[in-house]
């Protein structure tokens, strides 16, 4: 795994064009959703490696706490769905038959293998064209691992990429006596992000954890909200009060096609004039639903919708398109 992970950060040489450092909060950005993971497994270094060569703008990392309030950099609050859990530790699943990260210290996790996203319940693979589940040594990390593979692939390339970590079910870790955003903000505030110069974006969906971050914990971050539904954001007005941005899922932006051209919502006109950036997700080539090309759904989302950026999980196919 180590030739792998060398390989990747070998292509980093292939692009000419690489990123100054500049801020790209005003531009319209990519945002390598779970790194590479159209390519890779999710949330590996090896994914984030490989997005970090495609010159994104920015690449996410979803945190969850470990036992040891370690932040874990992971999609869910569970494990069984992208790694070997079930079989390493078979009898600490809770009740409802799911492994839990909370249950589990970093030094634990670290003896994990991660795969590709599967069912645990049949064992079946998402993403079926994907990197074959099984294969390969992957491992879980830390946020902190995290960051110092990113700053110092920027540092090593002369890039400014940046992160764009979401806090993860904020009550759950409550009701679990953790205190994830305390946790995560001293990390980043300890690598220098700490206000919305410093190419940092931080998400969550959580509308009421998310104020509490701008107003009690007084971050000056860049805070998006993220949304599910329309109703989600049918206040907007009052989300504008605390947040820079909003992260609906594509489909609360567009309506119906009328004559073969699509009609949209007035999410994002409304967020707009609000002051707010919609940075929708998620765009991936092999899952396209609603439209007929992937190169369909990224000209009508990000040239005719104007929305201003995208998470995606093939990061070189948007920075690709939004070049030419």
């Amino acid at each position: 795994m180590k030739s792998i992970l060398l390989f990747l950060i070998g292509l980093l040489s292939i692009s000419s064009n690489s990123q100054k450092k500049e801020s790209y909060m005003n531009t319209k950005i990519v945002i390598a959703h779970r790194g590479a993971s159209g390519y890779l497994p999710e949330h590996t270094l090896e994914s984030k490696a490989m997005a970090h060569a495609m010159n994104p703008h920015f690449i996410e990392q979803d945190l969850v706490l470990s036992k040891d309030d370690v932040p874990i950099v992971i999609h869910d609050v569970y494990l069984d769905d992208v790694t070997d859990v079930a079989t390493k530790f078979p009898n600490r699943n809770r009740k409802d038959n799911r492994f839990y990260v909370i249950d589990f210290t970093f030094d634990e996790l670290k003896t994990l293998q991660v795969t590709e996203r599967f069912n645990p319940e049949t064992g079946v693979q998402v993403y079926p064209k994907r990197f074959p589940k099984g294969k390969g040594n992957f491992k879980l990390h830390s946020l902190q691992e995290e960051l110092e593979l990113i700053q110092g692939l920027n540092a090593a390339t002369n890039k400014n990429i940046g992160i764009y970590p979401e806090i993860k079910a904020p009550d759950f870790h409550k009701k679990e006596g953790k205190n994830l955003t305390e946790i995560v903000l001293k990390i980043l505030s300890y690598f220098g992000y700490k206000t919305k110069k410093d190419n940092c974006i931080l998400q969550c969906f959580d509308a009421i954890e998310l104020e509490r971050i701008r107003v009690e914990l007084k971050s000056e971050l860049f805070l998006v909200q993220l949304t599910e539904f329309l109703e989600d954001v049918k206040n907007l007005e009052h989300i504008a009060t605390f947040a820079d941005g909003i992260g609906p899922w594509y489909t609360q932006i567009i309506d119906k096609k009328v004559n073969g051209k699509w009609q949209f919502t007035s999410l994002v006109s409304d967020a707009h004039k609000l002051g707010l950036k919609v940075h929708p997700y998620t765009f991936r080539a092999d899952s396209f639903d609603g439209f007929s090309s992937f190169e369909e759904m990224m000209k009508t989302l990000l040239i005719d919708a104007n929305v201003d950026g995208a998470f995606t999980d093939f990061p070189d196919l948007v920075v690709h398109f939004l070049k030419e």
